[in-house]
């Protein structure tokens, strides 16, 4: 009688039928291994500092001190203090603006950048340099270039012209959204125009297509996703304006945004419910907007990019 055959990894004889096999050996059948565990530590990330804080400050807006679970969200669009139907329009008329004008911008520069060129360094440097400067040092240039006793102001005065009014108010705050958004813009863009295969425009170069053509039916259709995820991700970052509505804008009129909304509620009415209301109707706008974007985005091209990236 021969002895039963004896697996070297399990230590078991396989003839054995009741020996069940090992958790890890269960769980890799599900597709499930050990690399998994290099998850949980972003997990634990999005966790603590994103849906902990939503659901606390969800929790939070459905308590308000008066007027029922949903008093807060109530005072938010009917109180005229906070006129919160007003600076939902003008948080709008502010992102949405600055973001498309950042994608629009961006796409003829990436597309004249996207080769190998003498200077190519140095320009990139000097289109993302805005990056480095923050909130407060581009407001800082804008009001002594833009302000009433600016360098504009003064080259006008040269030829009996203004003053003109572009800071402390709407045009100073789009003006600061596109110098720091652009940056962001302008580098998505640069890495999605750089991943289109190059053979696909030279086969079109090849069949008599001019640079127009290839634009327009070749790097436009692959450039769609890219350009829907760049202006999601533009808009985001101006629709939560803050510094830019205070410093070169007018936060009590034309420049009243959510978030100086919310800022009031929280520190100068310290109403922590109506403030957490106001975060949660922010939050949700941008996901209608961001929605709305990507459903577009689906209509326009279903194919990847086809090439490096």
């Amino acid at each position: 009688m021969s002895a039963p055959v004896v697996d070297a990894k399990r230590h078991t004889p396989q003839g054995d039928p009741s020996q069940k096999p090992s958790l890890v050996h269960r769980l890799a059948e599900h597709g499930i291994d050990r690399t998994l565990w290099l998850l949980v530590p972003g997990l634990l990330f999005v966790i603590v500092l994103f849906v902990y804080p939503f659901l606390y400050g969800l929790n939070l807006s459905l308590h308000p001190n008066k007027g029922g679970m949903f008093g807060a969200y109530k005072a938010f669009f009917t109180d005229p203090d906070m006129r919160g139907w007003d600076s939902l329009w003008i948080t709008l008329k502010l992102s949405l603006p600055a973001a498309l004008i950042n994608v629009i911008a961006a796409i003829p520069l990436a597309y004249m950048m996207r080769g190998n060129f003498r200077g190519k360094r140095l320009l990139t440097t000097i289109l993302v340099v805005p990056i480095t400067l923050g909130t407060v040092l581009t407001a800082e240039g804008l009001l002594n270039f833009f302000g009433p006793r600016g360098w504009f102001n003064r080259f006008l005065g040269l030829f009996d012209l203004g003053p003109v009014q572009l800071v402390q108010n709407y045009w100073g705050v789009l003006w600061s959204l596109i110098i720091s958004g652009f940056p962001f813009a302008f580098l998505l863009i640069l890495s999605y125009m750089s991943g289109i295969d190059p053979s696909l425009e030279a086969a079109a170069k090849t069949l008599g297509a001019d640079w127009k053509q290839r634009f327009r039916r070749i790097i436009m259709p692959l450039l769609a996703p890219g350009l829907a995820t760049t202006f999601c991700l533009t808009f985001v970052l101006a629709f939560s304006v803050f510094p830019s509505a205070i410093l070169v804008g007018d936060p009590s009129g034309s420049t009243r945004v959510v978030a100086y909304v919310a800022y009031n509620a929280w520190g100068q009415m310290f109403d922590y419910p109506l403030a957490s209301a106001s975060a949660i109707v922010m939050g949700v706008v941008e996901m209608i907007v961001i929605g709305v974007v990507l459903m577009l985005r689906s209509t326009m091209y279903k194919g990847s990019t086809g090439g490096k990236g």
